[in-house]
């Protein structure tokens, strides 16, 4: 049973400010001695690495930002991995994501902020834009507070407010409905991050930015919000009834193998998204979790005997990538010797023969380039076939989000067919590679870990 005091911060639509607010409240309350668990409503990674960085202050990250998600790990496992990332924590902060309402599409209100601040029993506060309005905002909040009264919404910040008049006439409009404000957010050019073709810019590619950018919020946030009654909201939520999710447990109860062999993960600014979750399963499934950098490194760590290349932004450094030509070949080596791996995405892109015209790593028959069309949305796969990860048949659920197009989109082994909301293959199974476009939560699928843990074991002449 977890009793840690909880706000999920939400708002009428996105751009509203939720991060804006919800990240400054991470490192405002951070800096007020607690110690902050940040979360993240959705398939969103890089809000969370923002959100790390504020609760770690100037130090390094030692709390990672965690996602829940209802559709990719299903509703009931919001609450238990909500209590695991939140152990030991004075306070929790949750961002939401889009609206308030705003679900998968199609499905109700399945993974919107609502229905996670339902499973997770907390006060919502509403971030408004005020920018354009006045009186009518009491119409909006009223209609935001009373559409699921199932939803407890404890209290409005408003964001953009122009001037002292302007804020008298929000305050007197919002007198009658009940919902405190909580927090008056002037306009200012002097907060934000600077965003590109698929949101923010990561922290792992602007780090000195990115702190100074977290300060600015925190001020920003502590200048203009009551934190006190904000505290005191998070503080009223009731104990959640839900058992903290673990990773060992996941598993099985303990290692797959007495091996212990190594898993290299790149990271980097290149590599930026990944899952908390993913790395716990692989050490609780008993791999030694190693990682590198694609940029910097000139080869993979010592004892490699599997790979994991997640998400992030291939397409920005695609020069520096193919320069690094022993790292290069490398990878293509380790994948020909038909030990697993793991390529999800940026990975993918990592893998193919070439992207934008620059020479990746060639392990797939295929090339990408990055087009302006955005391919974003919640998607339901099967298995093809065998592969490093799963076995055939599998079913799983996943989210894409790329601005590229890989020709071909499949092997002749796929790794999905994906079959909501379309139906088409998707990515490829060749010897101990499996690559797709699609972003898993293995939270959701934890012996997708044990399975890659035993081939990687096996790869490496462990039992």
């Amino acid at each position: 049973m977890s009793a840690v005091p909880r706000l999920v911060v939400a708002a009428p639509s996105s751009g509203s400010g939720k991060t804006t607010v919800a990240t400054g409240l991470m490192a405002a309350f951070t800096g007020r001695g607690l110690t902050v668990s940040p979360h993240k409503v959705g398939p969103d990674y890089i809000d969370a690495g923002y959100h790390a960085l504020a609760v770690s202050g100037s130090g390094p990250v030692v709390r990672p930002g965690r996602n829940l998600d209802a559709y990719l790990c299903g509703p009931e496992l919001v609450a238990p991995l909500f209590a695991h990332g939140a152990a030991g924590c004075d306070l929790a902060v949750v961002e939401g994501v889009m609206g308030l309402y705003d679900g998968a599409a199609g499905q109700g209100e399945l993974a919107s902020t609502a229905h996670v601040a339902k499973l997770l029993r907390a006060p919502v506060v509403l971030v408004v834009d005020a920018s354009s309005q006045s009186r009518s905002v009491a119409a909006l909040v009223h209609g935001f507070v009373g559409f699921d009264p199932d939803v407890r919404v404890g209290g409005v910040i408003l964001n953009k407010v122009g001037s002292d008049r302007h804020e008298a006439l929000l305050r007197e409009a919002l007198d009658d409905c009940g919902v405190p404000v909580l927090g008056v957010l002037r306009r200012s050019d002097g907060v934000g991050t600077p965003s590109r073709h698929l949101g923010l810019v990561p922290v792992a590619e602007r780090q000195a930015d990115a702190v100074a950018a977290t300060r600015a919020l925190a001020e920003h946030v502590r200048a203009g919000c009551d934190l006190d009654a904000l505290l005191a909201l998070a503080r009223s939520a009731p104990p959640l009834d839900a058992p903290a999710w673990d990773p060992s447990d996941a598993v099985g109860g303990g290692p797959v193998t007495d091996a212990r062999p190594v898993v290299a993960v790149a990271g980097g600014s290149a590599f930026t998204f990944s899952y908390a979750e993913q790395t716990e399963l692989l050490r609780a499934a008993g791999a030694d979790v190693v990682t590198f950098d694609p940029l910097r490194d000139d080869g993979l760590p010592p004892r490699t005997a599997a790979l994991v290349v997640g998400g992030g932004f291939p397409e920005v450094y695609a020069p520096e990538l193919s320069a690094n030509d022993e790292l290069r070949r490398a990878v293509a080596a380790l994948a020909h010797s038909g030990a697993p791996v793991a390529a999800e995405c940026a990975g993918l892109l990592y893998l193919a023969r070439s992207l934008d015209g620059r020479q990746m790593c060639g392990v797939l028959d295929a090339d990408a380039r990055m087009t302006e069309r955005l391919t974003l949305g919640y998607r339901e796969a099967v298995a093809i076939g065998d592969s490093s990860i799963a076995e055939a048949g599998t079913r799983t659920r996943g989210h894409e989000f790329h601005r590229t197009v890989l020709e071909p989109g499949a092997g002749p082994y796929p790794a999905w067919g994906l079959v909501r909301p379309e139906r088409r293959m998707e990515g490829f199974v060749r010897r101990g590679v499996h690559a797709s476009y699609l972003h898993t939560h293995w939270a959701a699928t934890p012996e997708f870990a044990t399975r890659f843990v035993r081939r990687a074991a096996a790869a490496a002449g462990g039992a």
